[in-house]
């Protein structure tokens, strides 16, 4: 890789640091000038992950300052880590422009907040020490703390009062277990330590297994394995619509640590099966959640728990060739939750106020929904935006239920074929087959069930939907569309990637070795 390709690799981490930086500098109510920077920071870390990504056929290492590891700090873009920057930056694009329309002027410094959660996004992706990885995790969750907040209201505050509380908690478990392996390994550079683990001595092996553990359920939390993840629907519907795509991108940061981690520093049977087993929990919870929600937003934050009981499943399922299609599948269901978030801002604005109660009146008293002021609506002509609204969420609904033409549905179909390649597949695999189709099956009752709600039960009330507000929602469709186009050479970007974290060797080399 040429020497200038090699410094992009700080451009992800440096970049969103400095914009947030000098927008705190920058008078408040200056909205369009800080718009402005943060879409294009976010541009520039979508075309420096883009031209890394074109050059991936080895795996670049960054070391600051020119200290060479295992003593500086290091960031390391190989493909899985170039692929979660992409798509970090593709939702955040979708989320601030969104929020020109008026979610920026909810509250203070919210384009600051969202390029310092980048920062903290990106460090975590690319970083190759395990104390940084503890920094930029909590430099991520300090700016998620704000945009929880942003917009204020008596229950966002209660719910982020609690994702605050939760996430505080599980970082104290992350610098125990981090403080552990350095206790035992004396290095905190992620390919050294991997080099030093096998020749731990019998006594204190109990040590780093203790300390992957605690680890391990920091690392789960945040990913919302059940039933550590308990509480994610309900921050994430009390979210601002911006905020809550942004989040979408965080459940799976969680994931990303555990198999980045898990198969450098263990071999991949070390704790398959508490995966598999909480992947499989993740995914019925899921589902349950799913099909008991009245409102739209505790509907998406539903389907990111089938996501990740997906996600960790495969993972838990020990078959290598399970992980490329699961990326696959982590990659479009962000997006569709992400543009799921944004769509039901629109919807609840068009919405008359309680309608959610009011349907669920009508259907436990057998009568057709009412709208808020007592009418029956069952007859009421649709506005020209609402039928807009109807063809994007009919594509969200295909999107996260996994349906052609949608890539959720291609990810899916490879996914059950490496679970299939067995000779003899275990019962869990066809428990997770089970699971996985029915979770796609609920997940077409509850999108089918609250379109009829909407669409067709109630009446709509007239409302301005600005242009910058649908077509975030529209790029994001529109880029799920284009996985599906594209989705032969993306899957084998992915099985690439697959290949890399399974075969740590090349990562540790390449960190490790001296010019």
């Amino acid at each position: 890789m040429s020497e200038g390709l090699r410094h992009l690799v700080v451009v992800p981490v440096v970049l969103p640091l400095a914009c947030g930086a000098i927008m705190l500098l920058i008078d408040e109510r200056r909205h369009a000038a800080k718009s402005a920077m943060g879409l294009a920071s976010i541009a520039l870390i979508a075309c420096a992950a883009l031209a890394l990504i074109a050059n991936a056929n080895v795996t670049s290492m960054y070391a600051l300052g020119d200290w060479r590891p295992p003593f500086g700090i290091v960031l390391v873009a190989d493909r899985l880590a170039l692929m979660m920057v992409l798509l970090s930056a593709v939702i955040a694009f979708a989320a601030v422009r969104f929020s020109i329309a008026r979610w920026q002027r909810a509250g203070p410094r919210f384009h600051s907040l969202v390029q310092f959660l980048l920062a903290g996004l990106n460090g975590a992706f690319l970083t190759g020490d395990l104390f940084n990885l503890f920094v930029f995790f909590e430099l991520l969750l300090a700016a998620s703390y704000g945009l929880a907040l942003h917009g204020s209201g008596r229950v966002r505050v209660r719910e982020s009062l609690h994702y605050i509380v939760i996430n505080l908690t599980a970082s104290l478990f992350f610098l125990v277990g981090v403080s552990l392996l350095y206790g035992v390994t004396g290095t905190l550079n992620m390919a050294d330590m991997a080099q030093r683990i096998p020749g731990v001595p019998g006594a204190d092996r109990v040590l780093v297994e203790v300390g992957a553990a605690i680890l391990a359920i920091a690392f789960l939390v945040k990913a919302g394995m059940w039933p550590l993840g308990f509480w994610l629907p309900s921050t994430y519907a009390a979210s601002s619509a911006p905020a809550a795509a942004l989040f979408s991108i965080l459940s799976k940061v969680g994931i990303y640590a555990v198999l980045r981690l898990w198969l450098l520093l263990f071999d991949a049977g070390t704790g398959a099966t508490l995966l598999l087993a909480g992947g499989i929990a993740t995914i019925a919870y899921g589902t349950s959640a799913m099909l008991a929600s009245q409102e739209l937003a505790r509907t998406a934050g539903a389907s990111l728990l089938i996501s990740s009981g997906t996600l960790l499943a495969a993972m838990g399922t020990g078959i290598p060739e399970a992980i490329g299609p699961a990326l696959y599948y982590l990659a479009v269901s962000t997006l569709g939750a992400a543009a799921f978030f944004l769509l039901v801002e629109l919807v609840e604005r068009v919405r008359q106020p309680g309608a959610n109660l009011l349907a669920v009146s009508a259907e436990v008293f057998a009568g057709p929904a009412p709208d808020a002021d007592g009418e029956d609506s069952t007859e009421a002509k649709m506005p020209a935006m609402a039928a807009i609204l109807a063809v994007a969420f009919l594509g969200c609904a295909l999107l996260v239920a996994g349906l052609p033409p949608m890539p959720a549905f291609i990810g899916k179909f490879a996914l059950f074929t490496a679970l299939l390649a067995p000779a003899a597949v275990p019962v869990a695999g066809w428990i997770l087959l089970a699971l996985i189709t029915v979770s796609g099956l609920a997940s077409i009752m509850a999108m089918a069930r609250a379109g009829m709600r909407i669409f067709w039960g109630s009446r709509l009330r007239s409302q301005r939907i600005r242009l910058v507000e649908i077509a975030p929602v529209a790029g994001l469709m529109a880029v799920s569309l284009g996985l599906t186009v594209a989705a032969g050479p993306v899957m084998s970007y992915m099985q690439q990637a697959e290949r890399e974290v399974h075969s740590p060797r090349g990562y540790v080399e390449k960190v490790l070795s001296r010019p």
